[in-house]
């Protein structure tokens, strides 16, 4: 929770390797002194104060519009298989170009950057401008060639039009419907 912000029930099984859900909620209950937890179609998961605390974190999360996000990123993070030096909220700038992104994710592998986006409920506009900044940090050798780029949205349509933005790029886009 430290590292994802809001989990939810069955990305915490699966991370976490509990087997099945009735081992997860047993394992849940014996931190929940340490945790907040609403409903949004499953359980979803933060630390609260206490559990801030404990692990050392200074990220504040409520129960928030935005927890869909954190959970379509939580999904990808898991395809990805659990990237070690998975970092969220990353800032990736080219001072010298004028260029600044917060990547909602970004890993390296073999000396590949790997950058993961996000795609709730933004609209087309800023995605379009997103990729046109990362083309652009490309173009200028700020990021390389080969840098990876995975991107999560939520329907068949919006996928075609990010597939269709990012030509030429290295890039995966996935819908939520691909994890559930």
């Amino acid at each position: 929770m430290k590292t994802l912000g809001i989990v939810s029930t069955s990305q915490l099984r699966i991370i976490n390797d509990l087997g099945s859900t009735r081992t997860t909620f047993r394992a849940l209950e014996e931190v929940k002194e340490y945790v907040n937890k609403f409903r949004d179609g499953e359980n979803m998961y933060y630390l609260n104060a206490e559990g801030r605390k404990l692990v050392n974190s200074k990220r504040v999360m409520k129960k928030t519009t935005t927890a869909m996000h954190y959970i379509m990123r939580n999904d990808l993070y898991i395809a990805l298989e659990c990237p070690e030096n998975w970092r969220n909220e990353q800032k990736l700038s080219s001072k010298k170009h004028g260029i600044t992104v917060i990547a909602d994710a970004y890993f390296q592998t073999s000396n590949v950057i790997n950058v993961v986006e996000v795609d709730h409920k933004q609209k087309m506009a800023a995605n379009k401008l997103k990729i046109e900044k990362y083309k652009k940090m490309i173009e200028v050798g700020t990021l390389s060639p080969d840098t990876r780029f995975f991107w999560i949205t939520v329907t068949e349509y919006r996928r075609q039009q990010l597939i269709e933005l990012m030509q030429g790029m290295n890039a995966n886009v996935f819908t939520i419907n691909d994890f559930h």
